[in-house]
């Protein structure tokens, strides 16, 4: 069994974290500090990473993308974690589900995508329906050839930049034994659209510059030709394309978990109290050895998920486990770090509270810590009977 990487995977890893590190890294207290990330530095990231050849390298070469396998997307992922997600964004990874477009829908939306002119962003969530998908109340009806659609979608991160939106939208209702159950389809809705408005979300203290924005229908008249994949078919769509997100929150905890403990490792050693390098105390040596366990194990076990993935093989259970496990492994290598820092460590002298507060929505966003844990139970009880 080997767990190496071979030398184009490690030549992807060094130039992803030497872009992050010239071109990410020196605009990040700026951002921080207004929650803004200025045009010319968005145009500059993505030109310089279409320059690199890995603008939509999560996409096959087929429509132009760099045709990376999942497991080195998620290498490329991982670096790209340690820096701010509002400046990595422009590091332009379009959503997978794209690949659903058919006929003129690959050269209106999934391939200027691709070459990065125009930007995406994907939208379910709902101020009374998040994990609860079947709970969506934006609601689309048929008037003649359109459908006519009503509602909210909250929480959709990178709306504000997006060109087009990718929404998730109920389409009809079918009795069940267990009550109504909603039919879901997903639509291509452009910015502009009369009746669709993109609006300011809320004020998230973590991911600042990485905003989270509101959308409204109000009676929004969409033509068959917006159908991504089938009318009714969204769950469909989901299940084949939306694994991705899981992964790369994964993928991201464990590079931002990195980061941050490079910042405790090198404090431990140069931090000095009663006479000597805090790192020499066991209460601060025993932690140090944790994090990185706790890190290595959480790296190893989101690679594997990937790997699956690359091999054809089952993976819902991996990825969710890969993505309960970074994300809260996150949460305490970020707050075992602060604790290190002692007050130093609240104060914005250094990113440490930034990455404290980053880290509290991973376990959040792209489906809770107890999703991912109803997932993975389900899972093994099922073939039981249970």
């Amino acid at each position: 069994m080997h767990f190496g990487l071979s030398e184009e995977q490690e030549m992807i890893v060094s130039t992803v974290r030497s872009f992050v590190e010239k071109e990410i890294y020196p605009h990040e207290t700026e951002v921080e500090r207004t929650g803004e990330v200025p045009k010319e530095i968005a145009d500059e990231i993505k030109r310089k990473t279409i320059e690199l050849g890995f603008y939509a390298c999560n996409f096959p070469e087929e429509v132009g993308g760099a045709g990376l396998s999942h497991l080195e997307f998620a290498l490329v992922e991982r670096e790209l974690g340690r820096g701010s997600m509002a400046l990595n964004h422009f590091f332009g990874r379009p959503q997978n589900i794209l690949m659903a477009c058919e006929g003129e829908q690959k050269e209106r939306y999934l391939l200027p995508a691709v070459r990065g002119e125009r930007m995406d962003a994907l939208a379910m969530t709902e101020p009374g329906a998040g994990s609860d998908v079947r709970g969506m109340k934006c609601s689309a009806v048929r008037d003649g050839g359109d459908w006519v659609v009503n509602g909210t979608k909250h929480f959709i991160s990178g709306a504000d930049h997006a060109d087009f939106i990718i929404v998730f939208i109920a389409t009809g209702e079918d009795m069940t034994p267990k009550g109504p159950k909603k039919r879901i389809t997903a639509f291509l809705v452009d910015r502009g659209t009369p009746g669709f408005t993109i609006r300011d979300g809320y004020r998230s203290v973590s991911h600042r510059g990485y905003k989270n924005m509101v959308l409204e229908f109000d009676d929004c008249r969409l033509p068959d030709a917006q159908v991504l994949g089938e009318v009714d078919g969204g769950f469909a769509v989901m299940n084949e394309w939306l694994y991705a997100t899981r992964i790369t929150v994964a993928t991201m905890s464990v590079g931002r978990a990195r980061r941050v403990f490079d910042y405790a490792l090198n404090y431990a050693a140069e931090r000095e109290q009663f006479g000597q390098a805090i790192g020499k105390f066991q209460g601060v040596s025993f932690q140090i050895a944790d994090m990185i366990t706790e890190i290595d194990a959480a790296d190893w076990l989101t690679l594997a998920a990937a790997w699956r993935l690359d091999q054809g093989l089952p993976a819902n259970r991996e990825i969710a486990s890969a993505k309960v496990y970074a994300s809260e492994m996150l949460a305490r290598v970020t707050d075992t770090t602060l604790q290190i820092f002692g007050g130093m460590g609240l104060m914005d002298d250094f990113p440490i509270e930034r990455f404290w507060r980053d880290a509290r929505v991973e376990r959040i966003w792209d489906g809770t810590s107890e999703i991912q844990r109803h997932i993975i139970s389900r899972d093994l009880l099922r073939p039981l009977g249970a």
